[in-house]
């Protein structure tokens, strides 16, 4: 409804792409897979895709306090670089408050925006383009959601923890299981991460490593 600000929801579609040069999420491999996919809901470029983002904080700023906040928060991926990061387009859907985390029942807090977001993909809603001057059926999508890994095993339902804690590697991981600790561990110095990677990220994560051997037996160098 706002015209100053309709006119960037279809920017991601207009842009003029350079190839090998990546100023946005739309020039990335991901966005054009699921382009390809969803040709349908690609084919509208006011169709939004979202980001959604959580983590637990402390309210109060201080950890001798036991409380818990869970904001989660929307982001319009359609907008240029310098506006989708800004404020006024990240909106604060949900926020969980609590003395303590909210654990695997996020999932409940989690339920009205889960179902609306589903009712945007498969039903859309009629809405207004001022930029264009007519209604059209708007639909959304939730492509990524950003948090760390702990919060990543509360919203997927899945283990972060043990030899499986890896969703991408899962059974076909490189961890193992420490002597004394008991605990998985997923790094050594011949095999940078649990999945194999390789190029220059690959050489700056043995270098790292091994600069961590040298600091915890300086004795052996």
């Amino acid at each position: 409804m706002s015209l100053r600000t309709a006119e960037h929801m279809s920017w991601h579609q207009a842009h003029d792409a350079v190839d090998g040069v990546m100023v946005h999420h739309s020039d990335g491999e991901a966005w054009k897979r699921f382009n390809s996919v969803h040709p349908h809901f690609s084919a509208e470029s006011m169709n939004v895709r979202l980001r959604l983002c959580t983590d637990r904080f402390n309210p109060f700023g201080s950890f001798a306090a036991s409380y818990s906040c869970w904001p989660v928060i929307l982001t319009v991926y359609n907008l240029p670089p310098g506006m989708c990061m800004r404020p006024e387009f990240m909106f604060l859907s949900i926020a969980i408050p609590g003395p303590s985390s909210s654990g695997s029942n996020i999932d409940v807090c989690l339920r009205p925006l889960v179902d609306e977001l589903a009712q945007l993909w498969s039903s859309g809603a009629l809405t207004y383009d001022i930029s264009r001057k007519q209604n059209f059926l708007m639909r959304a999508a939730l492509m990524w959601t950003i948090n760390d890994f702990p919060a990543y095993g509360m919203l997927s339902g899945w283990s972060t923890h043990g030899k499986l804690a890896c969703p991408y590697c899962m059974e076909n991981n490189k961890a193992f299981t420490l002597a004394n600790g008991g605990k998985a561990f997923f790094f050594t110095i011949t095999v940078a991460c649990c999945h194999l990677i390789t190029g220059t990220e690959r050489t700056e994560k043995i270098f790292l490593l091994a600069e961590l051997k040298k600091m915890l037996y300086p004795a052996s160098f």
